[in-house]
């Protein structure tokens, strides 16, 4: 049984980069066995508040607890229940899967025989594959096996940076099949998105984010229901009010870089 109510919570957290203020006061949970999804436009703060949570950079201020326990003043312990998939992951070019997989058990001290990493590739689709090298596989087989490796250590909660950016739709949707999967298994899993097919089809509950604040925090059919009367949601809806309609309403039309 989870020993607290929430996996994660983040508190009041603040992030600024010198006179820039890219995460201003945000407050949200997660549940234990949640799928929940921060989106928002390009340079909304949605990945610098996962970085604060993965530990690359320290807070202005705010309180993290994962588990209960404080990831700023006992990180490594925090750590070791997290497992992130970044948006950039990459692994050394010239070493085959089965090499990159035993490299990830080693350092996560998971110990892993032959068959038990055949029955794992299997799983993903992966275990043809097996003797090839990283930089040979397609960017749908990288993303999968990035997946593969991010859950290498069974983590409570599984940190997920724009996870489907630039695959194609049937990359995708073994992509969101894995992602329900480790829910399924009792799994947590905070993930980045700008796609609102992605949010609405994996997550539980979103957090719509721009200028580094949180805008609103529903169900994706909830974000629906509160904000379809909105007069700038109706502005730009054409019809029936989508979960894109709702975004746009509230974070404006304006294109990012």
């Amino acid at each position: 049984m989870p020993t607290h109510k929430n996996i994660l919570e983040v508190k009041n957290l603040s992030i600024s980069y010198g006179s820039n203020i890219a995460v201003d006061d945000i407050t949200f949970s997660i549940k234990h066995g949640e799928i929940f999804g921060l989106l928002g436009p390009n340079g909304a703060g949605k990945t610098s508040a996962l970085s604060v949570i993965e530990g690359l950079i320290k807070p202005k201020s705010g309180t993290l607890l994962l588990e209960g326990v404080d990831l700023q003043t006992h990180p490594m312990q925090a750590k070791a229940i997290m497992g992130v998939q970044l948006q950039t992951t990459s692994f050394q070019p010239e070493l085959s899967i089965k090499q990159i997989i035993k490299l990830f058990a080693g350092l996560y001290n998971v110990k892993l025989l032959d068959r038990d990493i055949s029955e794992s590739l299997q799983t993903i689709g992966l275990e043809k594959e097996k003797s090839k090298r990283y930089k040979q596989l397609s960017g749908g087989q990288q993303q999968r096996l990035s997946l593969y490796i991010a859950t290498i250590h069974s983590p409570l909660i599984l940190l997920l940076d724009e996870p489907t950016a630039g695959l194609d739709p049937q990359s995708r949707r073994q992509l969101w099949d894995r992602i329900e999967h480790i829910r399924k298994d009792g799994g947590s899993i905070l993930l980045t998105t700008h796609s609102m097919e992605e949010a609405q089809a994996v997550c539980d509950r979103l957090a719509i984010i721009d200028h580094g604040k949180i805008l609103t925090i529903e169900t994706p059919s909830g974000l629906i229901k509160k904000h379809k009367n909105d007069p700038a949601v109706r502005k730009v809806a054409h019809g029936k009010v989508t979960l894109e309609d709702v975004f746009i309403g509230l974070t404006g039309s304006e294109i990012r870089e």
